[in-house]
């Protein structure tokens, strides 16, 4: 069945299901409005619409699905909503108190309860410098890997290869940063006499290390989409494997790899734990600039490890750093999008 004649058959529900879908709904509605100013009600409103829903997937099954598929997709877009909303709130008196110098301030002090002085600028600078040297790690290795699983390995090693990668994503990362301190920082502490014990490179490569799975798997599934006819007729044109990887394979998944690449971004500056564990926590700028020897803070291990003790202007101001992070990651996916739809323009002949 067409998307049309879906949609013509959506249209024609009867009045039953239209009663279970509006006496659903508003039931949700009660869910949230009973959380929102009395959570302890919201279960009355909740059990009535599983009450609902029961009766209208004993009596309307199909019609009942395609309401439950329609409000999972309305949360799903209203829980964001108020995450968003919140975020920003919480962030206005941090906001209010330090104006642009939160995210511009780069004389000291930079972090001090004492005076009420909170400024971003050498997390972000941290986060900054973590995500290029993750970025220099996941970023190649991941495209090469994925090439190599999609194009070059035997089928009998990509089966084993492709599981075990997709198996890396699953360690959590407080394992990750638990061997970075351990292993590598002890490694790089002994072997090049460092003065600090915890170091950005460190934090960099253990999270490159993390997103090198999520850019493996995405790009190599870009790579797999592929039409195999796009490769054959390159093939029977007199092309080698190796060109025919180069210049049809890769052009025609770019927009995949990007894709992956920019995932792969996206888990870097968002990596909590692992930076946590392997940095110093000092709210200070690396001097100079592009040491990445020094300890500093991300914004997501400022947030890990001040949030418990953080109150007032301090606790906004940490509401701040997740407002940087989601606007960055919201950029990215921005991004994403724009390279995709380029791409998919550029592959089908469009201007």
């Amino acid at each position: 069945m067409s998307t049309g004649n879906r949609l013509e058959a959506f249209g024609e529900i009867d009045r039953g299901t239209r009663l279970v879908g509006a006496t659903s709904g508003l039931a949700l509605l009660g869910v949230l409005v009973a959380f929102l100013v009395a959570a302890q009600y919201a279960v009355y409103p909740l059990a009535a619409f599983v009450a609902v829903v029961a009766y209208g997937w004993y009596a309307y099954q199909e019609n009942t699905a395609a309401v439950l598929m329609f409000f999972t997709t309305v949360s799903t877009i209203v829980i964001l909503g108020l995450i968003t909303v919140y975020l920003f709130v919480r962030s206005v008196p941090a906001f209010e108190t330090m104006g642009l110098d939160i995210l511009l301030k780069t004389n000291q002090p930079l972090w001090e309860r004492a005076s009420n002085t909170y400024s971003l600028t050498p997390m972000i600078w941290g986060t900054i410098l973590t995500t290029i040297i993750a970025m220099a790690i996941a970023a190649p290795l991941g495209v090469a890997g994925a090439l190599f699983i999609s194009e070059i390995a035997p089928r009998w090693a990509r089966e084993i290869i492709k599981p075990a990668v997709e198996m890396l994503a699953g360690i959590p990362s407080i394992v990750y940063g638990f061997l970075g301190w351990v292993v590598v920082t002890e490694y790089f502490y002994r072997e090049l006499q460092l003065s600090n014990f915890s170091s950005l490179m460190v934090a960099g490569i253990m999270i490159g290390v993390m997103a090198l799975p999520t850019v493996v798997s995405v790009a190599e599934d870009a790579i797999a989409s592929v039409p195999g006819a796009m490769k054959d007729g390159s093939l029977a044109l007199g092309a080698s494997d190796w060109q025919t990887i180069k210049s049809v394979t890769f052009p025609a998944a770019f927009s995949g790899i990007s894709a992956a690449v920019i995932l792969g971004v996206g888990r870097a500056v968002g990596e909590t734990m692992a930076a946590t564990v392997i940095l110093g926590h000092q709210q200070a700028f690396p001097d100079p600039l592009y040491d990445v020897w020094e300890g500093t803070e991300t914004l997501t291990s400022l947030i890990a490890s001040q949030y418990g003790i953080a109150t007032g202007t301090q606790l906004s101001a940490l509401f701040a750093a997740g407002v940087v992070l989601f606007i960055t990651v919201l950029a990215l996916s921005i991004g994403s999008q724009v390279v995709e739809a380029r791409m998919r323009r550029r592959l089908g002949g469009e201007q």
